[in-house]
């Protein structure tokens, strides 16, 4: 996934993984998470919708562990 590059809209709290190539396809594998492929059904990019929502709890553990370092 090293070229792969990452995006986050605050404004509508989506996070966005995603090469830069042409999408062909969007595929959605759970409420809020799709698939993007390209015209061979590759990869090309994954968006998380109410991205502050699913990583909440990832993130308040990020943020003790910062406080105690």
């Amino acid at each position: 996934m090293g070229d792969f590059k990452v995006f986050y809209d605050e404004e509508e709290d989506i996070l966005y993984l995603a090469k830069e190539e042409v999408e062909a396809e969007v595929v959605e594998v759970s409420p809020g998470v799709n698939m993007e492929l390209d015209s061979k059904g590759n990869l090309i990019g994954v968006e998380l919708f109410k991205a502050s929502c699913m990583f909440k709890d990832i993130l308040k553990l990020m943020e003790k562990k910062l406080q105690v370092a």
